[in-house]
């Protein structure tokens, strides 16, 4: 990990990058939109819904700042395919970049290994923080990235068909893989694996191999987690999320790749209908296979329908950035989000290792009353701007110093 510097304008202007490569201010901005959703879990809206039963208005807010239980999607759940997705898009602009610094494969391939290394480390010492030991676990979206990344750097270097083949194979092969799988049995135990009594949202017949802790993912997660050392054995992750999420993920990162080399190739010019049609299609392909019965879109185990359905919102919000940033010019109301944008691996950092010390500070130094002046009910709401708006002021702070933290 270092801390590069860079000559950066204050306001970024139409596509023009610090070193006279073009660069797409739409992707920062998605990019840091993504990250605003993620440090937005401060402002707390499902505790806010708590505390006014009832109302409509909060309780969408919450519904959408929280993941669905198992199957459907949230503008939550969009998160981490939206950042898994533009690793992907940002990979034909940087290995373009490396080639033209004189790059050797070797060598960008050896950088590419030990991003890896660095992103699979860094998600399991955040997810350590709150236990006695080292935590092995790798479902961190860090973790999840850099699992992958060396197969996406890969694919970067081979022409489009092969990226679309892997695609498919991926997908296709990860599908069958589960598909053969054993499913739970009716006498199946599931509060023996974290799943509550209560659980509504399992599913019978073929289906039934994407239910909750009791699928091929856990399967193998009971058996690696276990061979590393763990205060106690590992019996199953009480969200669901599994290690083998790495390798639909690696095709979320495909998706992207496919997105960044037509950004690219085409530049200046926005292949907008192709984004467009894109995300229609991912969609579609998604909701057939869910409805079908083939395949159900659950986001905590990433199925290969979810990869395609989120894939294609992803497509989307590109195009739509695309769009409003790039073609109709409408640049400096994004600002903000750039700033978050171009500094994403510090972002995510300060949302998981400065809450507890700002929130610590405004008490101190503010006392609790000045976020209860509307009442016991908006606390959360008022102290999480207030946490929000530190995390931004200190990117800001990086953006002026030109200093952008990168793995």
């Amino acid at each position: 990990m270092q801390a590069s510097v860079q000559a950066l304008p204050e306001v970024p202007p139409a596509r023009q990058s610090p070193l006279g490569a073009v660069r797409n201010i739409a992707v920062d901005s998605y990019r840091g939109l993504v990250m605003l959703l993620m440090m937005a879990e401060v402002l707390q809206l499902s505790a806010v819904a708590r505390a006014f039963p009832g109302n409509k208005f909060w309780w969408f807010l919450a519904y959408h700042q929280t993941h669905t239980d198992w199957a459907g999607c949230s503008l939550h759940d969009t998160i981490q395919p939206g950042f898994s997705f533009l690793v992907g898009v940002a990979l034909p602009y940087s290995i373009a970049s490396r080639l033209a610094r004189g790059g050797a494969f070797k060598g960008m391939f050896l950088h590419a290994l030990w991003r890896s290394l660095l992103l699979v480390a860094l998600g399991i010492f955040l997810r350590s923080m709150d236990h006695t030991q080292t935590y092995f676990t790798f479902e961190d979206t860090l973790t999840q990235i850099g699992l992958g990344y060396p197969l996406l750097f890969l694919l970067g270097f081979r022409p489009a068909r092969w990226q679309w083949a892997a695609l498919a194979a991926v997908l296709t092969g990860y599908w069958l893989a589960w598909a053969l799988y054993p499913a739970p049995g009716p006498g199946f135990d599931y509060q023996a694996v974290g799943v509550p009594a209560n659980w509504s949202h399992h599913y019978t017949g073929f289906a039934a191999h994407w239910n909750k802790n009791s699928n091929l993912g856990q399967a193998f997660d009971v058996w690696f987690l276990n061979l590393l050392p763990h205060a106690r054995p590992f019996v199953a992750n009480s969200g669901g999320y599994l290690t083998l999420s790495f390798i639909p993920t690696l095709g979320t990162m495909i998706l992207g790749l496919a997105a960044g080399r037509w950004l690219r190739a085409e530049a200046p010019r926005i292949p907008l209908k192709r984004l467009a049609a894109a995300g229609a299609i991912g969609i579609a392909s998604g909701l057939l296979l869910h409805f079908a019965g083939i395949c159900p879109i659950v986001k905590r185990i990433w199925t290969p329908s979810w990869t395609l359905f989120s894939g294609g919102l992803c497509f989307l919000f590109l195009a739509a950035f695309c769009w409003i940033i790039e073609m109709k010019g409408y640049r400096k109301w994004a600002f903000p989000l750039v700033v978050i944008g171009m500094n994403s691996i510090a972002a995510y950092l300060m949302a998981h290792l400065f809450e507890r010390f700002i929130v610590s500070s405004l008490r101190i130094h503010l006392g609790r009353r000045v976020f209860q002046v509307f009442g016991l009910g908006p606390e959360h709401l008022l102290m999480g701007g207030a946490v929000l708006l530190t995390y931004w002021l200190m990117l800001f702070w990086m953006y002026r110093r030109k200093l952008f933290l990168k793995i």
